[in-house]
C-alpha cells in the first residue's frame, strides 16, 4: 500500500517506529502515524506503544515567537558553476537533546570529518534570535580537548575570521586545530549549548520545537517525562537508555527540512 497510517488507542503513547513516519495528532488526543512507501516493495512496518498517564500541565511560559526571516535568496547561479556532492556521502550527524522546554535550552552534539587539506578552524556561526553557551570541542581520533572561542560583532573581523558582513550581535563559536594534511582527515566532536525562545517552549501546555535541519542525519530527544505527538517531518522513533523519546530524521535531498515537533507531560 502506498500511503498508510495507524492511529493508536487511547491512552497509549508511541515509543518505537522502525519506518520514516509523520506524527499526528487526533481531534481526540489520540496519536497516529502516517508515511508514503514509494518503494515497489512492502514496508516493514513495527510499531510500538505504551499506555500513559497524562502529567500536569507545565508552567505557563511566554509563547515561542515567530523565528527570524531568513537571509534572503541569494542571486541566480550560473548552471556551469553548480557542483552537486554526494548526500549519502555526507557524515555530518547531529543530536538535540532538549532541556525543560520553560527554558527555551537544548543542548547538541555535532560531529562531523574534516578533509580538506590545510584547514585549521571550523566555524560554527549562532542562528539570530539565538545565544550560546557552553562550547566544548575535542579530537574524536585522538581525544584531544580543542581550544574554542566565543566571537561576537567587531571581535569576529580582528580576529582575522571572515564570514562577510557582521552584526553587532553576530556570535560565531571558533573550534581550532591542526591543519589538516594531504591525505589525511581529522573527526570533531563539537558540544554546545543553546537557548532559543523563538523556537522552542512551551506553547498552550505543549512542548513546541521549531527549527530547521540542513544536514543528513538529525535526531531529537526530548525531556524525561515528555511523549511526543506531532512531528511534521517523517521520523523514525525510539527509546534512550534512559528512557526518553528519540526521534531521528534522515534527509537524503540537498536541501533543509522544516521540523516541527510537539509533545505532552506525562507521569510516570
Amino acid at each position: 500500500i502506498a500511503r498508510n497510517a495507524v492511529v493508536l488507542p487511547v491512552g497509549y503513547e508511541i515509543v518505537a517506529c522502525n519506518i520514516p513516519s509523520q506524527i499526528l495528532e487526533e481531534a481526540d488526543g489520540r496519536v497516529a502515524i502516517s508515511f508514503m512507501n514509494p518503494y515497489p516493495v512492502q514496508s516493514p512496518l513495527v510499531l510500538r506503544a505504551r499506555p500513559f498517564t497524562a502529567g500536569p500541565a507545565p508552567a505557563v511560559t511566554s509563547p515561542v515567537a515567530a523565528p527570524p526571516a531568513a537571509d534572503p535568496s541569494p542571486a541566480g547561479v550560473a548552471m556551469s558553476r553548480i557542483r552537486v556532492g554526494e548526500r549519502a556521502f555526507q557524515d555530518r550527524e547531529i543530536v538535540y537533546f532538549l532541556l525543560d522546554p520553560a527554558s527555551h535550552a537544548f543542548s547538541l552534539y555535532h560531529d562531523y570529518t574534516e578533509r580538506r587539506p590545510g584547514t585549521d578552524k571550523y566555524l560554527n556561526i549562532v542562528r539570530p534570535g539565538s545565544t550560546v553557551s557552553n562550547p566544548s570541542a575535542r579530537n574524536l581520533d585522538t581525544g584531544e580537548t580543542l581550544q574554542v572561542e566565543t566571537l561576537t560583532g567587531d571581535a569576529i573581523a580582528k580576529a582575522g575570521i571572515d564570514i562577510g558582513k557582521a552584526a553587532p550581535e553576530t556570535e560565531v563559536v571558533v573550534i581550532r586545530f591542526p591543519a589538516v594534511k594531504d591525505g589525511t582527515s581529522i573527526r570533531l566532536r563539537i558540544e554546545e549549548t543553546y537557548t532559543d525562545p523563538a523556537r522552542y517552549g512551551v506553547v498552550d501546555g505543549q512542548l513546541m520545537w521549531n527549527r530547521s535541519f540542513g544536514r543528513p542525519r538529525n535526531d531529537i530527544v526530548l525531556p524525561a517525562g515528555w511523549r511526543v505527538t506531532t512531528s511534521s517531518i517523517p521520523a523514525t522513533v525510539s527509546l534512550t537508555s534512559e528512557g526518553r523519546v528519540r526521534l531521528a530524521y534522515v534527509n537524503p535531498r540537498p536541501d533543509s527540512i522544516e521540523v516541527f515537533v510537539k509533545a505532552r507531560p506525562v507521569a510516570r
